[in-house]
Order: structure tokens, then sequence, then C-alpha cells
């Protein structure tokens, strides 16, 4: 799975909502993929505080949404699987 992949099944793979075949290949990139791998951390999160009744961290509201805008950035650039999947954002 590359990171555009992943993205749009991400938050379904949190929720326990995915088949197996896709949770073990989402694990699988997650594991080797540094920038989704934090971007889950901040999904976790977020979704911890919004369980609380707390509001989100800002910092974690602000990396979510740049992580969406660089997945958008990257879709229509057309380069969804060609990103540096080590690198941190």
């Amino acid at each position: 799975m590359n990171c555009l992949q992943v993205a749009r099944v991400l938050q379904a793979y949190l929720d326990g909502e995915t088949d197996e075949i896709t949770a073990r290949r989402v694990a699988a990139h997650l594991e080797d993929c540094r920038r989704c791998g934090l971007e889950a951390s901040v999904y976790r999160e977020i979704k911890s505080a919004l369980a609380r009744h707390e509001q989100p961290d800002a910092g974690a509201v602000h990396r979510l949404r740049v992580f969406g805008e660089a997945l958008l950035r990257h879709g229509t650039e057309g380069r969804a699987g060609d990103g540096d999947q080590t690198s941190g954002a």
C-alpha cells in the first residue's frame, strides 16, 4: 500500500472496521512508513481527546490538516505512490 491508499482507509482501520487483509496491509505500511505512522498517532490522539470530551490538541489538529493537504497535492500531481515513505512530514 502507498500513503494515499492508507490515508483513504486509516480511520476505518483505527476503528476496527476494515477486513483482515486490509488491516494487515495497513499495519505493515504503518510499521514501515514513519510519516503515516505518525499520522495514525495523531488520529489516535484526537480520537482519545474527543472520547474524553476534551478539545483536541491544536498541534495535532494542525498536523492532521497539513497531512491531508499534502495528500491532496500528491493526488492532484499524479504522484500518489512515489513519495518518500520514510521521511517525517
